[in-house]
């Protein structure tokens, strides 16, 4: 009798990962749009500062980079139910998992940088007295601040890592598919000492990294579940069948 478990797993995995597919794809994009419209001034004099922080474009683009880090974990979901059981499943939820914490240390730093520097250069271009460059380094470089960002960082670029191990180890996609990512998410610290250019160019690499990763999970997965709808289960029950008519004979 054909064993229909592996057909109902798989039915019931393909919205998940379908979701998975793209959640990661909507994080490349919008991960892309924060270095790219990110107004690049020279922020260590005030004009420069007031040009970037009061605009609207900072606004939009910190809150691009927000909404990227939310969906990227999301999108690990979908990893974590087609690994499961597997030789990578565990180091995938790990990965996982770290990355919810790495994402959730990052996310309040960049509130700080939306809104609260958008604030402040706000009231400083309306002609109101106050030290703009010292509040901006207060928010930016205070202890807490530096230090949960840094490890929230520090935490993607480790679950970057796990991610791609795992993926090559269970092999359900492509073996590289995870590498791009690992790379960019590991790059993510070195790169806010780079050049306007090079953190766009960063930018654009986290986005090829998880619309490949996306790409990966829609057509392998997804695939891969369309074929054990149409594949049986226990191909050798037929054999089985035919040595009953030959006995019968």
């Amino acid at each position: 009798m054909t064993n229909i478990q592996p057909v109902d797993r798989a039915l019931a995995l393909r919205p998940l990962v379908r979701f998975g597919a793209v959640t990661l794809a909507l994080s490349g994009l919008l991960f892309l749009l924060y270095p790219a419209v990110r107004p690049w001034h020279d922020e260590s004099t005030v004009g420069g500062a007031i040009a970037s922080l009061s605009s609207g474009a900072w606004v939009a683009a910190h809150l691009f980079a927000i909404l990227s880090l939310i969906l990227m974990p999301l999108g690990m979901l979908a990893l974590c139910a087609i690994s499961a059981g597997t030789r990578g499943g565990r180091l995938t939820f790990a990965g996982t998992v770290i990355m919810w914490l790495g994402a959730g240390l990052t996310l309040p730093y960049y509130g700080a940088e939306d809104f609260a520097l958008h604030a402040i250069a706000r009231t400083a271009s309306s002609g109101a007295q106050l030290d703009l460059l010292a509040l901006v380094n207060a928010i930016r470089f205070g202890a807490a601040a530096a230090v949960t960002f840094a490890a929230g960082l520090a935490l993607l670029g480790i679950a970057g890592v796990l991610l791609a191990i795992s993926t090559w180890r269970t092999a359900i996609l492509p073996r590289f598919s995870a590498v791009p990512l690992a790379v960019a998410l590991v790059l993510l610290i070195p790169q806010f000492y780079l050049p306007a250019w090079a953190r766009i160019a960063h930018g654009i690499l986290v986005a090829v990294a998880l619309l490949w990763l996306a790409w990966a999970l829609w057509t392998k997965a997804v695939a891969g579940a369309s074929e054990t709808l149409r594949a049986p289960s226990h191909p050798t029950e037929f054999p089985s069948v035919r040595v009953v008519i030959g006995d019968a004979r």
